[in-house]
């Protein structure tokens, strides 16, 4: 199974990192701009909504995985959008997930491999937006 994942990051691209642990996204926001990435806004936040405000996506890939598919993560991709989430329970073999929106809106899903990821942790307080650590 091909993925179809993008082979390098082309100039003009936008990407978009969303991370719950404030320390890890402050680093990663600071790494980032230290080696010039302006291209990549990260922020501070519960993954499992996304980040609406910058949707939709041509590719959402998440590396943590929840129980099941969240549906804001399927709302936030664009017609022709991939997601690519391992799903599955915590301490249990998941499943990297493809998941194509096409051109008309219908979602098709399909497992690709077996794998093993940390759980996606959620906010208590839920939402999908955080503190900006780039803009």
């Amino acid at each position: 199974m091909d993925l179809k994942l993008p082979k390098k990051v082309k100039v003009g691209d936008r990407w978009y990192s969303v991370e719950i642990v404030e320390e890890l996204g402050r680093e990663a926001g600071r790494r980032l701009a230290r080696l010039g990435y302006a291209n990549v806004k990260t922020r501070i936040g519960d993954g499992y909504g996304g980040w609406p405000d910058a949707a939709p996506f041509d590719l959402i890939l998440v590396t943590a995985a929840p129980d099941h598919v969240p549906p804001a993560l399927i709302a936030q991709l664009k017609p022709g959008g991939r997601l690519v989430i391992p799903v599955g329970a915590v301490y249990d073999v998941q499943e990297l997930t493809l998941i194509e929106k096409d051109q008309a809106g219908k979602v098709r899903s399909e497992a690709v491999i077996p794998v093993r990821f940390v759980p996606l942790r959620r906010n208590p307080a839920g939402g999908a937006s955080g503190e900006p650590v780039s803009e």
